[in-house]
């Protein structure tokens, strides 16, 4: 802190570069925070899925669905300690763009295998007692502005009623929160028997089962023993962890990873690039100076050092801002209006960030901070 004032009025010699290389960095960090972002999006929550939950679905394709008869065959095998079933919905609300998850469930077994949907008790009672009753997560209820006791009206894509009606109505009964950051609140839930009993076809068939099991470590076993009680049945099964089965799906996009991180090793490579031209520029326009510090007893290691803290305090500056504004405006959740419903930057890249602005600060400024220590007066005064 000593030298501070000394730092900073070299970095303001030529403010118009200082201000170029700022926001060149800002920029690069803001990028950063955003891919990351989009990385947990694309990751769809793959970190938070519960380690001891299986999914089973048909061993054709998801979009086949299973007899309703499976639950309590499920429920039946050693080491299942909870089941229960979901179909998907796949309605519209107002427009097709307007996507989100619409779900037909049991809702007490269903909340109860996901204990991170945090729902007040006496909304889940309200739920429970309303045959057409709904829930819907916070993030979605803020999108289009629901609030409790609103009737909403869904068209049906896939499911007509008996009447030959697209339009289902439901009560929104309640409003689920996320026990954790990154749960997913998008999800629309109601009642399956409501959904059996009013559509035309496919009565007594679920789209899922959720499996809970009473040892994490048996899931592979379990699973096994899922799939093998209907092996050669007309609706065989394929159970995975739900950890796995959330990467699989993720991955159909591609490795979002991989791809992020080539971007970023090449923003930052360029921004080395950028940085490390200001600092030698810097170092070579000061000779004169730098061979005066020495002459007033400054050591070769002390230069190096104002070098150096030179060239953090500038990708710190640039950096750090780049970083906050990054974390403000993702925290404001997803840009897309619905198409990546988990977006935020996670804390440990926030940290990475962190560590990245210290290396790059160090590795921009190393070259010149090294000349600047070997640079001998006598040269530097008369280059000066």
């Amino acid at each position: 802190m000593k030298y501070l004032h000394l730092i900073a009025r070299n970095l303001l010699r030529k403010k118009v570069r200082t201000v170029f290389t700022l926001l060149s960095v800002l920029v690069a960090f803001v990028l950063f925070g955003y891919l990351s972002a989009i990385n947990m999006a694309f990751r769809m929550g793959v970190d938070l899925t519960g380690a001891d939950r299986l999914l089973v679905i048909h061993k054709v394709s998801l979009i086949q669905s299973l007899p309703q008869s499976y639950e309590g065959r499920i429920a039946a095998i050693a080491g299942v300690r909870d089941v229960a079933h979901a179909s998907w919905f796949g309605g519209v609300y107002q427009e097709p763009s307007n996507f989100f998850a619409q779900m037909a469930v049991e809702p007490e077994r269903y909340l109860r295998l996901y204990p991170e949907f945090l729902l007040p008790e006496d909304q889940k009672k309200a739920w429970l007692a309303d045959r057409t009753g709904a829930v819907v997560g916070r993030q979605t209820a803020s999108r289009f502005g629901w609030k409790l006791q609103d009737r909403i009206p869904i068209q049906g894509t896939f499911y007509r009623k008996r009447d030959g009606g697209r339009t289902w109505e439901f009560t929104i009964d309640g409003i689920y929160e996320g026990k954790e950051k990154g749960t997913d609140t998008t999800q629309f839930l109601f009642h399956y028997d409501y959904l059996d009993e009013a559509r035309q076809l496919d009565q007594g068939s679920v789209g899922w089962y959720i499996v809970r099991v009473a040892d994490p470590e048996r899931a592979p076993e379990i699973g096994r023993k899922i799939d093998a009680a209907f092996a050669n049945s007309s609706a065989e099964t394929k159970t995975t962890t739900e950890k796995a089965f959330a990467q699989s799906f993720a991955n159909q996009v591609g490795n979002i990873g991989a791809i992020i991180q080539a971007i970023v090793i090449a923003v930052f490579f360029t921004l080395l690039l950028v940085a490390g031209n200001t600092m030698a520029q810097a170092v070579r326009e000061r000779t004169g100076e730098l061979a005066v510090l020495k002459t007033v007893g400054f050591s070769g290691g002390k230069v190096m050092g104002l070098v150096l803290a030179e060239s953090l305090l500038l990708v710190g500056l640039g950096g750090g801002i780049g970083l906050a504004l990054a974390w403000g405006l993702t925290s404001l959740g997803d840009p897309t209006g619905g198409f990546l419903p988990i977006f935020f930057m996670p804390a440990k890249d926030l940290v990475v960030g962190a560590a990245l602005i210290v290396a790059l600060g160090l590795v921009s400024g190393a070259v010149p901070a090294v000349r600047a220590m070997r640079l001998a007066i006598a040269d530097a005064l008369r280059r000066g």
